[in-house]
């Protein structure tokens, strides 16, 4: 008697788990195995910066499903299981202790791991990323008030969490080692809105600085910095990017650029298996190139359609990215890919609002930022979304224009 055929998704984040369910929702009726490495069923990690970090949600919140869900809907979840290795010619995948899984179709959403500071010291007693249940169970524990927290990158991240420690009464410090924050992510103005609301707040931002050594015996004392001047400190916290989990594609002879490199339907170059989330980059017709991004909505939209591609309904991804940051009483939201931008222009929404349009070359729209107050900008950020959608070329003039509404646009764009 054969063995039915089974989906097998290695990771068990945020695409690997909804893709689980969309498996289900597409039809899928074979088994559908979920491997994950931590020891916590899937959650969402957006909260753990903010809400977690705050008290304000418990880790256990943010599971994603509940156990009867995976019941029901006859999902192997299967926690601290680290797959070690591919088989492709076998079609199985080797858990850690020996167990070998057989697949139909295999998922690789190994998402992303935190790039770690290696200068001397970085092993200290106090050091951290953030990136899991565990290191916000951590990170918790020493946002306490009246403690100096330093905090290495100005990304969102590392603003998010600097915006968290404030809140709970911390002194905190930033270091950026780029001319400014947020380098690859919005334009120099909308870095501009959050540094300042964050300079407003005591926080201590420095840039174009380096991290050359933490100090301390058994813990975390302080930070000198590449300038000479040394930064007391009782915690450090980095927030300097992530990596892409490649390594057990590339082991397996799975093409890899710039994560695994898959086609517009998320398929790798073996055609029975797929990749989905941050660990991938895929072409994206929008902006005619190859991307990889590390936001919820892709994790979110890649499990979508990857699932309807795992049971081979052959659809293709061109979604608009969509990205959002809660800091302070400021939103910020950000639609398509602003970095693509060659040019800008601003739109005032509010007293204290503005939505930044960024143009290609070709005045095609390619990106929207918003900062300000939710209510005066998602509105607007979420018609650029469809006009970037249609791949819109807008005169600036009518964009910058708070007179003109931006929805009949979408009529002439149609």
């Amino acid at each position: 008697m054969r063995a039915r055929p089974t989906m097998v998704i290695i990771g068990a984040g945020q695409s690997g788990a909804r893709t689980a369910h969309a498996l289900r929702d597409n039809g899928w009726e074979g088994g559908i195995t979920l491997l994950g490495n931590e020891s916590v069923a899937p959650y969402d990690r957006p909260p753990l910066s903010k809400a977690v970090l705050l008290g304000e949600k418990s880790t256990a919140q943010c599971a994603l499903y509940d156990e009867a869900f995976y019941r029901e809907q006859r999902i192997d979840l299967c926690m601290d299981a680290a797959v070690e290795r591919i088989d492709r010619a076998a079609r199985h995948v080797v858990v850690k202790g020996g167990l070998t899984v057989q697949y139909h179709r295999l998922l690789i959403a190994t998402g992303a791991a935190p790039r770690k500071l290696t200068v001397p010291g970085s092993t200290l007693a106090g050091v951290h990323c953030l990136r899991t249940v565990a290191d916000a169970a951590q990170i918790v524990d020493e946002l306490q008030p009246g403690r100096r927290i330093a905090i290495v990158g100005a990304g969102f991240i590392g603003l998010e969490i600097a915006a968290t420690a404030v809140a709970r009464g911390c002194e905190v410090v930033v270091i950026e080692t780029a001319a400014r924050a947020l380098m690859r992510a919005v334009p120099e103005v909308v870095a501009g809105y959050l540094v300042a609301r964050h300079r407003q707040m005591g926080v201590d931002i420095r840039f174009a600085v380096q991290v050359e050594r933490i100090l301390g015996e058994q813990r975390v004392s302080g930070i000198k910095l590449s300038d000479g001047s040394t930064v007391a400190c009782d915690c450090v916290i980095a927030g300097i990017g992530v990596k892409p989990r490649t390594e057990l594609a590339e082991a397996a002879g799975i093409d890899v650029a710039d994560g695994i490199a898959v086609d517009d339907t998320l398929r790798t170059n073996d055609p029975t298996i797929f990749a989905a989330g941050d660990v991938c980059s895929f072409p994206h017709r929008l902006f005619r190139r190859r991307i990889r991004l590390e936001c919820w909505k892709n994790a979110e939209d890649h499990a979508r359609i990857v699932a309807r591609n795992m049971v081979d309904r052959g659809e293709t991804y061109s979604e608009v990215p969509w990205f959002w940051s809660d800091q302070y009483d400021m939103t910020i939201q950000i639609a398509g890919i602003p970095a693509f931008a060659v040019t800008t222009t601003v739109r005032e929404v509010g007293a204290a609002s503005r939505i930044f349009f960024g143009l290609d070359r070709e005045g095609v729209l390619v990106g929207a930022s918003g900062v300000g107050n939710i209510s005066e900008i998602a509105r607007d950020v979420r018609i650029a979304q469809e006009l970037i959608a249609r791949r819109a070329n807008i005169d600036p003039a009518l964009l910058a224009d708070r007179s003109v509404k931006l929805k009949p646009l979408l009529a002439v764009e149609a």
